[in-house]
């Protein structure tokens, strides 16, 4: 802890223009003042008004996900995830997000201590700052087209909440689905919302609001957050998973030495897994069906029923002399696992193979595209590096023809075509 300290000292200096452009905005927006505040244990109001609540919220704000730590950490990419918080960029807006909601917090409730680094872990493993499943998030704080957990119907692992918002967050008036860049279930955003940037909505997909809310939930009660034990209490209470606050907590000490960077809003910010929840759950049932005991009778792993017992030989037929010996086929690894395969699509296709399509199935694949087209366009200010992830948003799921065709030749035409401006 006390390198974690040390580094978040090295770094102060470093944000202190941040700090005094959010102190401003806080003090005149919403009347908060820190200095007032400063030696007083009472709550005082939040930007909207309202107050952090002086009794722990024990619901979690969101769930464990079978096979993953956290929706955008599938099971063993614990580690690759802290590794890579240097390269990983913060996009700025959540950077700010994040700084402010603490600030904000921190003034209205001066026993708090929460430090922003571990709201922003919190966004890391939730929704890589919100831009998990195909996302950006713009310069206003908001996610697009919109960042949606699960149906939490009690399928395949996953917990059964039936919908308490009648699909208003996440559009499902069956069972609930965590929302936003922060993964709050609905019931839960219900008691934390709070409008942190003064447009009047509280929003779980503007990343202002939902940061602040982050707060608002880990605040919640008595406890130190500038402590391990008050950190890992409050973490505990917001997804219920031993790996998830590990994981969490890991993140903040890597950002709070100054293991970080930011990156303009709408830019692609490092790794993204894949945003498939199925994939993760049916790997999750896979992995545990491979270790599951054999039946009794059942043959295990490596035997084929019908096979002769290990130690024992099986007659042979005599060989004839003048029989010519011709040596065995050999089969290439790649036409023995496509053996076949013609004659399944001629009958499915009435005899005429259709080209495989070459789609852009993945972010990253379509990121990769737009990256190549926009290669050869003169770009001598570095406009379309905030191009690049709209770019990849519009075109997933696009074929690479179609995706070609779609985008502008020039750099005034892509900017318009983003809605970016010069």
């Amino acid at each position: 802890m006390s390198g974690l300290m040390n580094g978040r000292k090295a770094k102060a200096a470093s944000l202190v223009p941040l700090a005094m452009l959010s102190a401003v905005v806080t003090t005149t927006a919403f009347g908060i003042d820190s200095t007032a505040n400063a030696g007083n244990k009472q709550n005082t109001d939040l930007p909207d008004g309202s107050a952090v609540p002086s009794q722990a919220i024990k619901a979690p704000a969101s769930v464990p996900i079978p096979g993953a730590i956290a929706p955008a950490v599938p099971d063993g990419t614990a580690d690759a995830v802290v590794a890579g918080a240097s390269t990983s960029g913060i996009p700025s807006a959540a950077l700010s997000a994040y700084q402010r909601g603490a600030q904000i917090i921190d003034a209205a409730d001066t026993t708090c201590n929460i430090p922003w680094e571990l709201i922003a872990a919190i966004g890391r493993v939730e929704s890589n700052h919100g831009q998990y499943g195909g996302n950006a998030l713009g310069s206003d704080g908001v996610s697009r087209p919109g960042v949606f957990g699960p149906q939490l119907n009690g399928k395949n692992g996953t917990q059964a909440i039936t919908d308490t918002d009648g699909g208003q967050l996440d559009k499902d008036a069956v069972f609930d689905r965590a929302v936003g860049p922060m993964q709050f279930i609905p019931s839960t955003w219900s008691s934390v919302k709070v409008d942190a940037d003064g447009d009047g909505k509280r929003n779980p997909q503007d990343i202002d609001d939902a940061s602040l809310a982050s707060a608002v939930y880990l605040c919640s009660g008595s406890d130190d957050l500038s402590t391990r034990a008050g950190q890992e209490a409050a973490v505990f209470r917001y997804n219920h998973s031993r790996a998830y606050v590990d994981l969490v907590l890991r993140i903040m000490e890597a950002y709070s030495q100054g293991d970080y960077t930011a990156i303009p809003s709408g830019t692609y910010g490092g790794t993204v897994f894949s945003p498939s929840y199925s994939s993760a759950i049916d790997n999750h049932h896979a992995k545990a069906k491979k270790n599951r005991p054999a039946r009794p009778g059942q043959p295990t792993s490596g035997s084929t029923p019908g096979t002769s017992k290990p130690g024992t030989s099986t007659p042979q037929t005599p060989v004839d002399p003048s029989t010519p010996v011709v040596p065995p086929k050999t089969t290439d690894p790649i036409t023995k696992a496509t053996e076949g395969l013609t004659d399944t699509l001629n009958n499915v296709t009435g005899g005429a193979v259709k080209p495989v399509v070459d789609t852009l199935n993945t972010l990253t694949e379509a990121l990769d595209f737009c990256n190549q087209q926009f290669a050869s366009i003169p770009d001598p200010l570095h406009l379309l590096d905030a191009a690049k992830a709209k770019c990849a948003a519009r075109v997933q799921g696009m074929t690479k023809s179609d995706a070609g065709a779609l985008i502008p030749n020039t750099l005034n035409a892509i900017l318009s075509w983003l809605g970016l401006r010069l």
